[in-house]
Order: structure tokens, then sequence, then C-alpha cells
């Protein structure tokens, strides 16, 4: 079994009914998967946006799968699908879910279809901030600090993501 770190945003729509959804879709897809952790839910404003789009509601969840990577990022995608999110979008615009690998174990990919460690974890809050919380001294593949550190070093405002609550508790 391979633990994934998965990303979770929504900012179109009933967002914590999207983020819900996802996961619980995702789970189903997964044949073997069994969640290990879930983080909260944080709120961002958009960034390089239209105006008057939605904040988005993100969280990740670590998963364990016997799949492989492929296998979990084709999960993933078809999820996403199931959602109304199309294959073919302008970059930014609003989803009703976007799903990322962060990582898979100890793996590391340079495959342009799935880059792991996620390229650009280390350089956002809103994916650092709930990775932190259920993994905060998780060193990943070519990086020296934890997750915890990482998060710790951003030089952006750390009220820009605004935790909101659990699973249970958002609406």
């Amino acid at each position: 079994m391979t633990a994934y770190g998965i990303a979770f945003g929504s900012n179109l729509g009933d967002r914590a009914a999207n983020l819900r959804a996802g996961l619980e879709r995702l789970l189903a897809l997964l044949p073997d998967a069994r969640l290990a952790a879930c983080a909260g839910w944080y709120e961002t404003e958009p960034v390089d946006c239209a105006p008057g789009t939605q904040a988005f509601l993100n969280s990740v969840a670590e998963i364990e799968s016997g799949l492989s990577p492929a296998e979990v990022h084709a999960c993933l995608q078809a999820v996403e699908q199931a959602m109304g999110r199309p294959r073919e979008r302008a970059k930014n615009a609003p989803r009703s879910l976007d799903l990322d690998v962060l990582y898979a174990g100890h793996l590391v990919s340079d495959d342009p279809s799935l880059l792991l460690p996620h390229p650009r974890l280390h350089l956002r809050r809103f994916v650092l901030a709930p990775l932190a919380e259920i993994r905060p001294r998780l060193v990943l593949p070519g990086f020296e600090r934890t997750i915890a550190e990482q998060l710790a070093a951003l030089p952006d405002d750390p009220a820009a993501v605004r935790r909101l609550g659990d699973w249970g508790e958002v609406a």
C-alpha cells in the first residue's frame, strides 16, 4: 500500500458538498483504498481568477492504496469529470472540484503527465496548511524541510488561508 496525499479544492456551487462528494466518489473508485487522514477545510480567496470568482474551499486527505500513481491519477480525473469539470478548460477557471496528487509515498516522477511530488505544493499555503495538519513532520523526496517548516517559511500572509472547520462541520 502506498500513502497518497490528495489535495481537494472547489470554488463553484456548493463547495462543501462538492468536496464531500468528491471524497466519497474517489474512495468508491479506488477498490482497496483506506482513508488514513483528513485535514480540516480552509478557505482561500481566488488568485489570478476572473472578478467575482467565489473563494476556494480546500483540504487534503491521505489515502492508502495499492494502485499505481497513474491509476490513482486517472481515478482523480474521472471523479473531476463526473462532477462536471471539463477535461479541457481555461486556466484558473472556476471548478466544482479540483483534485491533485501531492505525493505517492516516497516515489519521485518526472513524467509530465504526473509530476511527483507535486512541483508547486511547497509554494501554496492552501495546500501546506491542511497538509501540515495531518502530516507536519513529513519530508517529501527532494525536500530538506518538513511540511510544517515549509509552511512556516512561506512569505505570504498566513491570514490569506482561513481554517473553517472539519469535514462534518462546514455547510
